[in-house]
């Protein structure tokens, strides 16, 4: 196996290969890099058993400068690997292995060899055929996943709340996450029908990791779902995630459909003072911020206090307030990203009661995008 290749270009492929492989895998050889190179192409293929990312770099690309002078295939330590590429010192390298998996890597003046192994031992990746096929904007998924990982359950206990919940009907995606204090749930209307629905949860540790893959493009991004298998098609990138076992919770019924006080209020206006208010909340053992909502008094107030530290109140300026007068109170980290997912846009806040849970949607798409907290009972 030899080929040569523009080093900055190879470079920033095989970091977006390296963001699927770990070092703590119980399987050896996944924690190399799999390079096969044909007549035509390089193949990168990196994985962790949960996600898989694989990269195509053609020779017809003349930016990558890729020239392949015998084909061939080899697993390298991934992260010592990318280390030396990184630093060599000329705008091109070449790799070239022979006999005993041994691996001689040069550019310029720099000759480094080091040991591969056999890349018939990697684990083989699954050939995902599916009618369970979308075209999504890739700004567009990049903002469903970032507005609702924040929900995404980080204990094991509970595995299914550790994915985003994706449903497929007609022409509509649907995902969803919970950890149980709060939910995010956001609507896409699709630009064609799906062929049949799907209903899977995949990881948040996935989704999170594609969102930052994601890159700056017109190009749609295919999505596949198989039975145990999700595909995410774009560039010159394969993103494989494993999806979760099990049987989401019936979330629909958690969301209010009638309130007693609603307040629409700027998102950053809201989320500066919660801010503020959890510098004190942050030094108490309990973080907690309230929320005051006074209509007759045409009345909103953030307030916040620490036994050890002191207090905080803060007046907010609004659009409106209707309803009943109410005070709650709430996690402000929560509440915090939550309006950072609106992007800083007018926000509508409905409240049934003191202790049931309450939702955030933006004022111009509220049937599109919901947020959901639990308050905090404080008594």
């Amino acid at each position: 196996m030899k080929f040569t290749i523009n080093r900055t270009g190879f470079t920033n492929e095989l970091a977006n290969v390296l963001r699927a492989i770990s070092s703590k895998t119980t399987i050896p050889i996944l924690t190399g890099v799999k390079l096969v190179a044909t007549d035509d192409q390089l193949v990168l293929t990196g994985s962790n058993s949960d996600i898989t990312i694989q990269s195509t770099l053609a020779t017809s690309e003349g930016q990558l400068g890729l020239v392949v002078e015998e084909p061939g295939a080899i697993v390298l330590q991934a992260r010592l690997f990318n280390e030396i590429v990184k630093k060599l010192p000329a705008e091109t390298v070449t790799l070239e292995v022979k006999t005993g998996f041994l691996t001689t890597i040069t550019s310029g003046p720099a000759e480094f060899k080091i040991n591969g192994q056999d890349a018939n031992n990697y684990p083989k990746l699954p050939e995902l055929e599916s009618d369970k096929t979308v075209q999504l904007a890739p700004d567009l998924l990049r903002e469903v996943i970032d507005q609702t990982r924040i929900a995404v359950s980080k204990q094991e206990s509970r595995p299914i709340l550790t994915g985003i919940h994706v449903l497929l009907a007609q022409d509509q995606l649907t995902a969803i996450a919970t950890d149980s204090h709060r939910l995010a749930q956001r609507k896409v209307t699709l630009p064609a029908p799906v062929a049949v629905a799907a209903d899977v949860v995949i990881p948040g540790v996935s989704m999170t990791e594609l969102a930052r893959m994601i890159p700056d493009q017109k190009d749609p991004i295919d999505l596949l779902i198989a039975e145990n298998q999700v595909l995410f098609k774009f560039g010159h990138t394969l993103f494989y995630s494993r999806l979760l076992e099990g049987k989401y919770p019936d979330t629909s019924r958690l969301i209010p459909e009638t309130s007693e006080t609603d307040l629409t209020i700027d998102a950053n206006v809201l989320l500066a003072a919660i801010s503020r208010a959890s510098l004190l909340s942050h030094q108490g053992r309990n973080n907690v911020v309230k929320l005051t909502i006074d209509p007759t008094q045409e009345l909103v107030k953030i307030s916040g206090d620490s036994a050890d530290v002191g207090n905080v109140e803060e007046e907010l300026q609004f659009d409106a307030i209707t309803g009943q007068e109410l005070a709650i109170s709430f996690n402000p980290d929560y509440m915090g990203d939550a309006l950072k997912s609106f992007g800083g846009v007018k926000v509508k806040l409905a409240f049934t009661s003191p202790l049931r849970p309450f939702t955030l949607v933006p004022v111009d798409d509220q049937a599109n995008f919901v947020q959901l907290i639990t308050p905090v009972r404080t008594f």
